[in-house]
């Protein structure tokens, strides 16, 4: 990409920002028109006053004040646009800011603001605003899948930290980021580092080299600079110039939560909070767990029926599959699940076993099971074969979101390290479940299971669950 290329790429995330900022202010003005034509006779929440008035006179303000918060969160930060759960998180913020602001100012002038306009607009505003939101971060993430908007990457550092940096940027394509070279340290010789990232210069001319291959980003890894005298000076040297710079820490699978820069005395500390694993077994996950699987189920149980009486019918078998599962704790329980295999499939089993695509780890996966029914295939392509397992969620065996379930024999042959996913609840979904599924590799389905067992949050479980929902429907990796 020339500089042409770079020019039209920042031309594009400018347009791209201005897109959702217009989208924001679009939502925000219906959000106040939809809450101004309401007319609902609460008796808790009396009006006091016209509606229609109100929307007339203060509807406007509203919108600013509202549009003028995300700017002041910082919401359309080309930074979290697109990536982590910052960006709703920072939404949600400045709903919450703007409803302040808004009651505060009532307050203070007397005006007697319509209690029911100012509810309905922040419960109709706020998830079309997280929608449109998640619907933006699609759009991007099919343009970074086509080659559009990629920020091209120079990794400087050591050849080893260069290549872990590279092997996760690949893997994530939907980051948008292209690597274009390396720069590894003087007395490195290849051409390429072992993991094929093509090396374009030196450590001690990051700078230059940055420059002349017109990178939008540069990632220092470990090894990148001697010390911090060194990439101060590099920052002198790209200032004026556009642009950035990151710097990969040494910690690794932590979340952005956990994780807070406070300078001391000029001296940039990263202070870390501890694990989340106790939080994620306590009382609001638990809540979260209850309310949302009772709401699932209820909503599910048509489909379930249907299925239910499908797979009986087929040959006569149970409708239900109970697995001997391991929970929390290495606590045994009973697992559901609707039967999608014939009847004796766990006898099959060793028949099989060279079908096998994950013969170095401790699952077995088959792409073409011959075991598998017909009813079987469908439930597992949209993955209601699990669905039963609502049921666990609400006897609090399982959780919404966790790690994978595992069988005993698994867990057997688990290292020590491993061990840390019986920690919390196994999940319905989890952060395998919209990652992959079953193309995962056995480390990969391990690293995403203790990322989530360490970083817990609720926004996490909802951002999960969020997903969950692309990834059933897409049907990548269920098999």
């Amino acid at each position: 990409m020339d500089a042409r290329g770079t020019t039209d790429r920042a031309r594009g995330e400018r347009l791209l920002q201005l897109a959702i900022a217009a989208g924001d202010v679009f939502i925000i003005a219906t959000a106040t028109l939809l809450a101004a034509a309401q007319r609902f006779d609460v008796p808790i929440i009396p009006v006091t006053n016209d509606i229609n008035s109100i929307a007339v006179s203060v509807g406007p303000w509203i919108v600013i004040a509202w549009v003028l918060a995300n700017v002041v969160r910082g919401t359309y930060a080309r930074a979290h646009v697109g990536v982590g759960t910052v960006e709703y998180a920072r939404v949600l913020s400045a709903a919450g800011l703007t409803a302040g602001a808004i009651g505060i100012s009532s307050y203070l002038t007397k005006f007697e603001l319509s209690r029911i306009f100012f509810v309905l607009m922040f419960l109709i505003g706020v998830p079309m605003l997280l929608l449109w939101r998640w619907s933006a971060r699609r759009i991007v993430h099919v343009l970074h899948h086509r080659g559009h908007l990629l920020t091209k990457v120079l990794i400087s550092g050591s050849e080893e930290r260069i290549d872990e940096v590279a092997t996760v940027l690949r893997r994530e394509k939907w980051l948008g980021f292209q690597i274009i070279g390396a720069l590894v340290p003087t007395s490195a010789t290849a051409t390429e580092t072992p993991g094929g990232v093509p090396v374009i210069g030196f450590t001690n001319e990051t700078a230059p080299n940055a420059l002349a291959s017109e990178a939008d980003l540069v990632l220092f890894a470990e090894g990148a600079f001697p010390s911090p005298v060194d990439f101060r000076r590099i920052a002198w040297d790209l200032e004026g110039h556009d642009v950035q710079m990151a710097v990969v820490p040494s910690l690794s699978d932590i979340s952005s939560g956990r994780m807070a820069m406070r300078p001391v005395g000029g001296l940039p500390l990263v202070h870390v909070e501890p694990p989340q694993s106790l939080a994620a077994s306590r009382g609001l996950k638990r809540a979260f767990d209850l309310v949302g699987a009772s709401i699932a189920l209820l909503l599910a149980s048509p489909v379930m029926l249907v299925f239910a009486l499908l797979t009986k019918l087929q040959d006569g078998g149970p409708a239900l599959f109970r697995q001997t599962r391991v929970g929390r704790d290495g606590q045994l329980f009973e697992c559901l699940k609707f039967r999608s295999m014939v009847v004796d499939a766990e006898a099959r089993l060793s028949s099989i076993g060279h079908l096998n695509k994950n013969a170095e780890g401790v699952l077995f996966k088959a792409q073409n099971d011959p075991r598998i029914t017909r009813v079987g295939a469908v439930m597992r392509r949209f993955s209601i074969d699990e669905l039963p397992q609502l049921m666990n969620v609400i006897n609090g065996d399982m959780s919404l979101v966790g790690p994978r379930p595992a069988l005993p024999a698994e867990v057997r042959r688990y290292e020590i390290d491993v061990q840390r996913r019986l920690h919390v609840r196994p999940g319905l979904t989890g952060l395998w479940q919209v990652s992959g599924r079953s193309d995962l590799s056995w480390d990969d389905t391990v690293r995403l299971d203790l990322y989530y067992v360490d970083n817990w949050s609720i926004v996490q479980d909802l951002s999960i669950l969020a997903r969950t929902v692309h990834a059933v429907f897409a049907s990548h990796g269920a098999y």
